[in-house]
């Protein structure tokens, strides 16, 4: 299983004057734009992080999960939390030849913890012997910033803040986050399932 990010979050999309603000960054020296880069850089990294630890999409975009199989012909989980929509289905034969599913073949079920992509009959249909398929969809909380809850919001904020704080630590340990952003998330990761326990 892969999954490709198709559409990165758009730029206009991150909250950088909030995040300028949340900083108490100086304004009005007419150099307020010198550290734009570097910021959006920081907030990129705050959400990828946090989509990590949470399993969740914060800002809504296209992935590409290409697969060798279903992993169950009965109901395919998808690995992404939420799943606004599934755009297309492609199933691909062992020559590489692209076949698209008819929409009506397959259901999205949405599901904060565990979304489905299941057939409208009784098995979604068989991947050729050497083939694969391709899912193309849409997954995110909010379209926007402002859209966001806004415990996640503040989440982003603080830990965009930590990175810029300690931009020139090195020694802090990997996947270091601070407890007041672990505290902000904890209640939106996701629930996962292991030979019937929950971890």
């Amino acid at each position: 299983m892969i999954l490709t990010e198709q559409t990165p979050v758009p730029e206009a999309a991150l909250p950088l004057e909030p995040f300028k603000a949340h900083l108490r960054l100086g304004t009005g020296f007419g150099e307020d734009s010198l550290q734009d880069e570097v910021l959006i850089s920081f907030l990129r990294a705050a959400i990828a992080a946090i989509e990590a630890r949470t399993g969740k999409v914060l800002i809504s975009r296209q992935f590409d999960l290409n697969m060798h199989q279903w992993r169950d012909p009965s109901a395919q989980v998808l690995p992404l939390v939420p799943v606004a929509s599934v755009e297309t289905v492609v199933m691909i034969d062992a020559a590489g030849l692209e076949t698209v599913l008819v929409s009506d073949m397959y259901r999205l079920i949405q599901d904060s913890q565990h979304p489905q992509l299941c057939p409208t009959g009784s098995l979604l249909p068989t991947v050729a012997t050497g083939g694969a398929l391709r899912i193309s969809l849409t997954a995110g909380m909010a379209d926007n910033w402002g859209a966001l809850p806004a415990d996640l919001g503040q989440a982003v904020l603080m830990l965009a803040a930590h990175y810029y704080q300690y931009r020139d630590d090195t020694g802090l340990s990997g996947g270091c986050m601070p407890f007041g952003v672990t505290s902000l998330i904890e209640r939106y990761r996701v629930v996962r399932l292991s030979l019937g326990r929950v971890i």
